[in-house]
C-alpha cells in the first residue's frame, strides 16, 4: 500500500491534542502526526513564516495538498482554521495503520462534513480563502458556528426538529460493609512478690562429756583398753536450704472468634416518573378521550351539582383521572389498588384540593378510559 495521509478537522482543540496524542501513544512517528498551529494562523499578529516567504500555516497544508491541484480543497481546511478549527493530518504507511489512525480520529469528535459547512460558507458570499483575512474573534466564532448549527437542519432536510429530553432518574440502593473497632482485650503480664513462710524442723547435736566415780576392780576388757588411744565424737546440726522451683498453675488464651450475622438494610430509593398529558382536540385520537366532556358534565351532574359549585371546578380531576389510563405504571390494575399511590400523586400535585371531594371524578375519568 502506498503512503495514505488521513485529515481531520477538529472545533475543539482539546479534542485535537488528544488524537494527536493517542496517535503518537499507539505508535505513529512524531514527523507523520501533524497538527495546525494556532500561532501560524492569520490574524494574530506573529504569522510564522518560512524560507519561501508563506504564511506557516499556509505551507502547512500545501505540503499536505500539493500546489495548485487541490488549491480549493486547501482552501477548505485553510478557512476551518480561520474560524477557529483544528486541523489534524497522519499519514499512514500501511492499511492497518489507515485503520487504526481513521478509528482514533473518529473517537475525538472530528466534524462530521467538512464540505456541508463549506456550502454554508459559500451560500454566505464566502469565495475563497483569503490570507490577508484576520482570524476571526471568540464571539464570530460562536455566531458562526450557531448560524451553521440553526441553519444545518433546513438545509439538508427541509424542516426543523424541536426537542427536549426529559431524564428518568432512578435511585439504586448499594449496601457495602467495613470494618470497625468496637473494643477489645490488652493482656499485660506482671511478676507479683507474695510474702510467704514454712515451719521446718531442725535437728542439732552437742557432745556431752560427763565423769562419774568408779570403785572397782578392772575388768579383762578394762586391762585390754589401758593403752594410749582417742576417741572423736562430732557434733552435727541442720540448717535450712530455701530454694525456688517454677511451676505453671493457669493458662491465660486470648484469641479471637469471629461469626457472620445477616442484617437486613431497610430504605427508599426514588425515581422520577414523566407523564404525558395529551393537550387539545389531538388528544382524543391518543387517549381515547371525545374531543368534548359531555359525559364527564353528565357525571357531574348527577354526582356534584347537588352539592353546589361548578363543573370547572372538577375538571381537573377528571382530566386527571383519564390521563392515568395512559400511565404504564397503572396498567392491568384495579381501582381499589392503584387508589392510595393515585391519592398521594393528586395531593402532592394540588395542594389545597381535599382528595375525597376529587376522588369521584378521579376514578370516573380513571374508568371511562379503561373500558
Amino acid at each position: 500500500m502506498e503512503d495514505n495521509t488521513l485529515v481531520a478537522v477538529y472545533d475543539n482543540s482539546e479534542d485535537a491534542w488528544d488524537a494527536a496524542r493517542e496517535l503518537i501513544n499507539s505508535g505513529f512517528s512524531r514527523s507523520d502526526v501533524r497538527l495546525s498551529s494556532e500561532s501560524d494562523t492569520a490574524g494574530t499578529g506573529t504569522t510564522t513564516t518560512t524560507q519561501t516567504g508563506e504564511s506557516g500555516i499556509a505551507h502547512f497544508f500545501r505540503s499536505l495538498f500539493g500546489m495548485e491541484e487541490d488549491k480549493e480543497v486547501r482552501d477548505v481546511y485553510l478557512e476551518s482554521v480561520r474560524r477557529g478549527s483544528y486541523v489534524l493530518a497522519v499519514t499512514a504507511h500501511s492499511d492497518e495503520q489507515f485503520k487504526q489512525a481513521s478509528e482514533i480520529m473518529n473517537r475525538h469528535r472530528p466534524v462530521e462534513d467538512i464540505d456541508e459547512r463549506s456550502t454554508y460558507w459559500r451560500s454566505q458570499g464566502w469565495t475563497g480563502y483569503d490570507e490577508t483575512a484576520p482570524m476571526m474573534t471568540t464571539d464570530e466564532i460562536a455566531r458562526d458556528r450557531s448560524s451553521f448549527a440553526q441553519a444545518r437542519p433546513s438545509a439538508s432536510t427541509g424542516t426543523t426538529t424541536e426537542e427536549q429530553k426529559i431524564p428518568v432518574i432512578e435511585e439504586e440502593l448499594k449496601v457495602g460493609k467495613r470494618e470497625v473497632v468496637r473494643g477489645g482485650v490488652r493482656v499485660f503480664q506482671r511478676i507479683i512478690e507474695t510474702p510467704v513462710q514454712e515451719d521446718v524442723q531442725l535437728r542439732e547435736e552437742q557432745v556431752k562429756v560427763e565423769r562419774r566415780p568408779v570403785d572397782q576392780p578392772a575388768t579383762e576388757a578394762d586391762l585390754a583398753a589401758f593403752q594410749e588411744g582417742s576417741i572423736e565424737l562430732r557434733e552435727t546440726a541442720e540448717e535450712p536450704v530455701v530454694s525456688k522451683g517454677a511451676r505453671v498453675v493457669e493458662e491465660v488464651v486470648v484469641g479471637k472468634e469471629a461469626r457472620e450475622r445477616t442484617e437486613t438494610i431497610a430504605d427508599t430509593v426514588r425515581r422520577t416518573d414523566v407523564e404525558v398529558e395529551n393537550l387539545g382536540a389531538n388528544a382524543a385520537a391518543k387517549t381515547g378521550m371525545t374531543a368534548d366532556d359531555t359525559d364527564f358534565r353528565t357525571h357531574w351532574q348527577t354526582s356534584y351539582a347537588s352539592q353546589g359549585g361548578r363543573y370547572e371546578d372538577y375538571a381537573p380531576a377528571y382530566s386527571y383521572g383519564s390521563t392515568l389510563a395512559t400511565n404504564d405504571q397503572y396498567k392491568g390494575h384495579q381501582w381499589n389498588d392503584i387508589e392510595p399511590q393515585v391519592r398521594a400523586d393528586w395531593e402532592s400535585r394540588n395542594s389545597g384540593s381535599a382528595w375525597e371531594k376529587a376522588k369521584e371524578a378521579v376514578r370516573y375519568g380513571w374508568e371511562k378510559m379503561t373500558r
